[in-house]
């Protein structure tokens, strides 16, 4: 377009789109990515029942030439469904105080909860299908809680097993249970429990 009289110069007609890589290097790359989530250093960045694939990335700044001490750029790069990619996230950290200097350790997190908030939004359903996460000591472990409503005190206690349970209420049988049954809580969180 000419600036002063807003006449075209040249007309471009884009070319159709090129496809860089085939699909099954696509699925590939995919599933080792979705690895790194499930197993690997991007593992906080882990959502139960949901497939999400990512890279961390921990680059030391350079100044003058030289590499700078104790000074990073701590980054995750992270998408789902690691099978159908609906959302793509980028999270970089410009060096960072008072924590270790890993992307898996301070960006990954972030990006964990972007993507949650991107599971409501577009309305991205669950998938058993992915890869199961390692649980190691260091990993906050979450379950999903069993349902007890109907069962005695006893078979209650037998399935929450690892929970802190309050109990409210009198009678025998619990007639209603908090947080609601079926959904990913904290390994050993409490459970409170109506009896009637």
């Amino acid at each position: 377009m000419e600036p002063e009289t807003n006449s075209v110069i040249k007309s471009i007609t884009p070319n159709k789109e090129a496809q860089v890589i085939s699909e099954d290097t696509s699925a590939l790359v995919r599933h080792a990515l979705e690895s790194v989530v499930a197993n690997g250093s991007g593992r906080n960045a882990y959502i139960e029942n949901y497939r999400v694939g990512g890279k961390t990335g921990t680059a030391q700044k350079v100044q003058d030439g030289h590499y700078m001490s104790g000074n990073y750029i701590l980054s995750f790069i992270g998408f789902m469904p690691a099978d159908d990619p609906e959302i793509v996230v980028y999270v970089a950290v410009d060096h960072p105080q008072g924590v270790v200097q890993y992307g898996g350790i301070v960006s990954a997190p972030i990006a964990k909860s972007v993507l949650q908030d991107a599971i409501n939004i577009l309305g991205i359903k669950p998938d058993e299908e992915g890869m199961p996460k390692e649980y190691n000591y260091l990993d906050t472990k979450y379950v999903v809680l069993p349902d007890v409503e109907g069962k005695t005190i006893k078979e209650a206690n037998a399935l929450l097993k690892g929970f802190k349970i309050e109990y409210a209420g009198t009678g025998e049988k619990v007639v209603y249970s908090s947080p609601s049954p079926g959904i990913f809580v904290k390994d050993g969180s409490t459970v409170k429990l109506l009896l009637g």
